[in-house]
This record gives structure tokens, sequence and C-alpha cells, in this order.
């Protein structure tokens, strides 16, 4: 059985863009411990007051990794340099593989605006190993009728697996590395209980409720980082919870970071600022 190695707290809320009020949960300090995932927003719940200017984070570019949007609730609108564009509804996940250099956007959509609501949600930034980082832009809109899940033993809930795969429920993202990504959702008294490849990272962020993990009482708003070692996940429920497990076969190579460029070098962020810089990310 996997035991807590540490649970972390996340920062204080900061706001990106004038459309999202996140939390961060992963910092360059949790890289090695959490490989291949470098960081993650969580927009807590936020009730947003109608507007005609939707909110959001206006063009910017990234380089080397992916970005996973997932949304719970309230919708929002992207549109990127390669001509892409669409919306997020409440379940759905976009799966933006920046690799090679994209410009991107992201908004609340329009009508989501006009009438306001509440925004829940979360980002991750997920690492590409050296060989890919170089890989075409490209899309993945993760719809949430599409996305599979399994329901749990007498009907105490449901996880959806958004990547990998669960007892021979696969998900419907393309990743290329390993990658599982659960989110569930419980009701008290259930047991989680799955078993992942032995060296794989893995952590449970409890958005809502508690759960008792390694004989360990854990809360809302904690990050619970998982040993390595051993290849069984276990938890029991509380009362009702909301948890969101990421795990994954870790990218052991350097990591350069400078703001939304991932590479392996400084050389290389040297070379994605240049690229940027003379518009080789297309335009939008």
């Amino acid at each position: 059985m996997k035991k807590i190695k540490y649970i972390r707290k996340a920062a204080p809320p900061h706001m990106v863009g004038d459309g999202f009020k996140v939390r961060a949960f992963i910092g360059s300090d949790l890289w090695k411990d959490l490989s291949p995932f470098l960081m993650l927003d969580y927009i807590e719940p936020w009730h947003l007051h109608p507007t005609e200017f939707p909110r959001g984070v206006d063009v910017h570019p990234h380089k080397g990794f992916e970005t996973v949007s997932i949304l719970w609730e309230g919708a929002l609108a992207h549109e990127d340099s390669t001509g892409a564009k669409g919306k997020l509804f409440a379940g759905d996940v976009q799966w933006m593989t920046a690799g090679s250099g994209i410009l991107h956007k992201e908004f609340h959509e329009e009508e989501f605006s006009r009438r306001g609501g509440v925004l829940h949600g979360a980002q991750l930034w997920v690492n590409l190993p050296a060989q890919y980082k170089n890989t075409p832009p490209s899309y993945q809109d993760l719809k949430k009728e599409a996305i599979p899940e399994m329901v749990l033993p007498d009907q105490k809930g449901r996880i959806r697996i958004l990547a990998g795969a669960l007892k021979g429920l696969q998900g419907i993202a393309r990743t290329f590395t390993r990658i599982n990504i659960y989110d569930i959702h419980a009701q008290a008294d259930a047991v989680i209980d799955f078993e992942l490849p032995p060296g794989d990272n893995c952590a449970l962020l409890l958005l809502k409720g508690t759960i008792l993990v390694d004989d360990q009482v854990t809360r809302e708003g904690d990050l619970v980082v998982l040993d390595p070692q051993d290849d069984r996940v276990k938890f029991q429920t509380n009362n009702t919870v909301h948890v969101l497990v990421l795990s994954g076969e870790p990218i052991l190579e350097p990591v350069v970071a400078y703001g939304p460029f991932v590479m392996n070098t400084q050389e290389e962020i040297m070379e994605a600022i240049d690229a940027f810089q003379a518009g080789k990310f297309g335009k939008l």
C-alpha cells in the first residue's frame, strides 16, 4: 500500500488575467515528486456576476508541454494560432499540446458571461519528454458524454477516467507518457482501491470532504503526495468527497522553465523566446 510522503496546502489565491481566481498546488519544489505534472491551478467555486465583456486571459504563448483544463461548472471559450477554437461546458476537458509553440487565449463563454454563474475548474501543466517538445501543436476536446466512468460498489459514487486506464476502462485522452487522471465523486463510507505501476508518482488532491488514507485523516485543500514505492492506492471516504487523482511515469530529464516555456536547457529556453519574438508561433 502506498504511504503518505507529505501533505501540502495551496498558496493563497491569485488572479490569472481578469477571469480566473486560482490557488496553485504544484510548483517547482514538487516537480521531482510529481513529474510529469508541473503545475496545478485550482479554480474554487466562484460566483460571477453578469457582464457583457467576457473575462479571461488574452493571447499568450506556450511551448514544450501540455495544458489540461478540467471544468466542473461554468463555460469557457478558447482559440489558438493553429485556427482551432471551441467551447468547454461543465464536465468537459480540454487537452492542449503546445509542443513546438502556440499562441492561445481563453475567456468565459459569451452566454455564460451574460447570465453569470459559478465557475469551478482546474488547469494542469503536463511536461513533455525531450523527444516530443517540438511535436506539432494539437487539441483534444474531451466531451463529458465521451469520458468513461466507473460506478463504485453499492452506488457509492463514480470515477471519471480523464486519462489513462482504470480496471479495464480506458480514457480517451492521447498522452505521450503514461498518465492517469481520475475525477472521483463519492459518498461517505466508500472505499477507493486501485493499482498503479510501481515507481509512478501519485498524488491525491482533496477538493471536498475528508478521507482516510494511510491511517491518516486528510481534509479539503490537502494535496497528498504518496510514496512512489508499492503499487496500490487505497483510501476511504468519511463524507461526501471530490478527489482528483494524479499519477504518472516520471520524466527523468532536466526541467528548465521560464514563464510559459518549459524545456530541458537554458539554451532551449532562449531559442523558444527568440522563436516567439520572431513570430514563429503563428498569429492570433
